[in-house]
Parts: structure tokens; sequence; C-alpha cells
């Protein structure tokens, strides 16, 4: 297949420190490779079972998760989450700050519904993209989601809930509202009920002794290019909170299984229902009205480059789910389900054609220049077989 001369060429040039890339088809897998190393100036090469942390990709299967507990009627899309967590009702609008500096706040016309949180219309954002959070982060001391400390979950809402789409820390609510549910932690939850039934074995938020013999780090670009990786970064392992939005570790190989059951209605690969096929469709339907995904903005170019997936493409959000409304330029379907992690991972599910893949690097900043053509490249390559 052509993409392991494009990946492996990729690496050979420099252009990431390593790179893994599988495809599928809801049969099994279709392609696998790994190229490059797991962490610059060591021998350990990356493989399709190289443990990565995945950021942003922990969306969809705590979104599945709570899912699950709608469907179990324990969960409801649209009653107000107020009443799952009564601190989600008491969640104020950031309206700027005075002359000292401090937060002007305002009572929220309506309230936060599950729906607001899986679809990012809840008016929560994140600091890497708003410097209003930013600045309520320094001025009240509030941490970085990514410390997992339960006072980073305090920050405001920017808008009211239901009026447009803001990427943020939605998603960590919906996992709590999923512990609240079940009365399991949520990484307990998803290992009984996602993870486990999948056979997603090297998925977790605790990175276990075998697994960080897997593991591959964390790079970071200059501003000439050069790459150097960070034997330090990674989530904490002692969490207050398990961070249902960005908080697992796992592999290509591993999330590919993820992809492959919504490929296939809701099934494992066993054959086992994870979800009801029905809910399936739900997710992976338009669900937050006119509202579009726009450009995330950069506010902190060290973690982030200004981002957009096809720019200029109609883009719009499912059960937690990005949408493209027409065909990519990669060949994915109108009505292709996607999304990313900061560290640069990516997966696509292409329900019309039956075809999904997963590609992992490790590199900061997000959208990296050189390893998102990359991934297009790489998404190309499958359809063009």
């Amino acid at each position: 297949m052509a993409a392991d001369g494009l990946l492996g060429d990729a690496v050979a040039k420099g252009d990431v420190p390593g790179v893994v890339a599988c495809a599928t088809n809801a049969g099994g897998t279709t392609y696998q490779g790994g190229f490059g190393k797991r962490v610059l100036g060591q021998t350990a090469e990356m493989t399709p079972d190289t443990a990565v942390w995945i950021a942003s990709m922990t969306k969809a299967i705590t979104g599945s998760a709570a899912m699950q507990q709608v469907e179990r009627g324990k969960l409801s899309l649209d009653a107000p989450a107020k009443s799952v967590i009564s601190y989600l009702g008491m969640v104020q609008v950031l309206e700027g700050f005075d002359a000292a500096g401090k937060p002007r706040m305002r009572k929220p016309r309506r309230d936060i519904t599950l729906r607001h949180l899986l679809t990012h219309t809840a008016g929560f954002s994140y600091e890497i993209w708003n410097s209003d959070i930013g600045e309520y982060q320094r001025v009240m001391d509030v941490p970085s989601v990514t410390s997992c400390e339960n006072k980073a979950l305090t920050t405001p809402l920017l808008f009211d809930p239901g009026e447009r789409w803001e990427y943020g820390i939605n998603i960590d609510w919906a996992g709590k509202m999923v512990e609240a549910a079940s009365g399991q932690k949520l990484g307990q939850y998803l290992r009984d009920n996602v993870l486990g039934p999948l056979g997603m074995d090297s998925t977790a938020f605790f990175i276990s002794s075998e697994m960080r013999t897997r593991l591959a780090r964390i790079h970071h670009r200059a501003p000439d290019g050069a790459l150097t990786p960070d034997m330090d970064l990674e989530i904490p392992q002692q969490a207050e909170f398990e961070m249902g939005g960005g908080g697992l570790y796992s592999t290509a190989g591993d999330y590919l299984k993820f992809v492959r059951m919504m490929l296939n209605e809701g099934r494992s690969d066993r054959g086992e229902q994870v979800m009801e096929s029905e809910t399936v469709a739900q997710m992976s339907k338009n669900a937050m009205a006119d509202s579009k995904v726009c450009m995330l903005r950069t506010a902190i170019p060290q973690l982030s480059n200004h981002t957009e997936f096809f720019p200029g493409l109609e883009k719009q959000w499912g059960l937690s789910f990005m949408i493209n409304n027409v065909e990519a330029p990669t060949g994915r379907s109108a009505g292709g389900l996607a999304w990313a992690g900061l560290a640069n991972t990516y997966y696509w599910i292409d329900q019309k054609k039956g075809v999904g893949g997963v590609y992992a690097t490790q590199v900061l900043p997000f959208a990296d220049v050189k390893a998102l053509p990359l991934y297009y490249a790489f998404e190309k390559a499958v359809y063009d077989v």
C-alpha cells in the first residue's frame, strides 16, 4: 500500500519522530504500519501496539458511555444536567473583567443539558483556544484541566447554553455525569461497559507498568522545526478526577476497535452489542441545530496552531463527533465522523463507505505543520487503494 512509502518517507525526512497508522473496514483491519521511534534518540520502534496519549480522542469513548446511560434511562439528553450534578446549575456566564481585573458574571438564561455537553454548545471553553478562560484561570487561581484537579472544572461559560459551538471541557462534565448515574469511577465504568467488551486492553487513564514499556513520548517542535522529546509530560497518574475529555492512553490498534464498533452499528468484533444500533445512528447525526464548527484560534501557540479541519467545508457536531457535511478532499464521505487529540493523534469513521482509520504521532503543537498534512495524506491513500 502507498501508505508505507508515505509514512516511511516522512519519518526519514524528520517530519515526525515516529508514526503509527491503521485502517479498517467493517470486517477487520485492512492496513497497519509503524515507522520511526517512540522517543527520538532511543532505539524502540513505533508499532501498532505503541501506547500514546490520545488526549481528546477520549471524548468519543466518554460520549459513548454517556449514551449507554441514556439507553438505560439513567441520563437524559435534554433534561437539566443540574438534576444529576447540582454544580451545573450554579455555573455562570463570564461577561468580561472589571476595572480591577475581576470577572463580571451573570446567571445563564437556560440550563445546561447533556446534549449541550456532548455537542460543545454548553458555553464552556479551553484556555488553549480562548484567552478569556486563561485570564479567568489566572485571576481565580484555577488550574488547567490537564491537572485533573476538580477545581479545573470551575471555569465559567462564555455564552448561554445552546447559543453556538465552542470547544471546551464539556465532555469532562459528561464523564462526571456518567459517574453520578452509574455509581462508578469513569475508568472502571469504561472498562466494564466499553473498553472491556471491545477488547481494548491497552486503553486506560492509568499507564500500567506493561503499557509503559510500550509508551511513546511527546515531542515539541521548535520554531526552526527541530523536534525534542519531553520525558516528563504526561497526565497525572494519581488524579483527583479521571479526565473524560482527554485523559486516556491507548494504541492505534486498540482505538481501531472503537472505530470498527461505530462501523458495525454498535457491535464489537466478537458480535457483542456494546451500544444499540439506534444509538449509534443518533450519535452520528448533527445534534446542535444550525450551529457550525468554527476555527480554533490558538491562545497558546506552544500547544496548538490555529486549527480547522478541511477549511471552507461546513462542519457540525453529533453526540461526540465532528461531522463534515460535504465530501472531504481525502475521499471521506459527507456525514463522516472524526476528531483528534492534542499531541497530533487523529481518527475518522466513514459509515457510508464502511471505512475508518487511526493515525498517531506524539508532537506538540496541535495541528502540527508536518503531522496534520501527513494524516490527510494517509487518509487519502486509504481511499485511493
